[in-house]
């Protein structure tokens, strides 16, 4: 008995620390660009993904794997983020480009929470809407 108490507690403990360890990011240190790394599991730094987020405008650009996009942020519930997303109409070079594109569509139309952590030993975000996770780390500035 005494054995299965401690495994309850250390599961407890170990849940605690996880979730004290993923924070919800004030947008005004989201603004800035972040490189897609880590999408449903899968590493796609192939893909060279890329979001720019600027919160004072309430705006998101960037790079899906294939096109460029754009879109104007808004707020939905449970702060989560959504945007109906503009981009040009060039070919995907690979399947993972098209992978990566079609998913992160996918996640910006769903909404989105985004939570500031580390994982995969990097410090940055993850974007979570009901279908897919993705996970960024910010571009280093010049």
């Amino acid at each position: 008995m005494l054995h299965k108490n401690r495994l309850i507690f250390t599961t407890l403990v170990a849940l605690s620390t996880s979730m004290l360890s993923a924070q919800t990011i004030d947008l005004n240190k989201l603004s800035g660009n972040w490189h897609l790394r880590v999408m449903d599991g899968m590493e796609v730094r192939k893909a060279r993904a890329i979001l720019d987020f600027n919160a004072k405008k309430m705006l998101l650009s960037g790079f899906d794997g294939c096109n460029r996009i754009t879109g104007t942020l808004s707020k939905g519930v449970n702060k989560t983020l959504s945007s109906k997303l503009m981009s040009t109409r060039m070919a995907c070079r690979e399947n993972i480009h098209r992978w990566v594109s079609t998913r992160l569509h996918e996640t910006v139309t769903e909404g989105f929470s985004i939570k500031e952590e580390k994982k995969y030993g990097v410090v940055g975000i993850t974007l979570k809407s009901p279908s897919h996770e993705l996970f960024f780390k910010r571009m280093e500035r010049d």
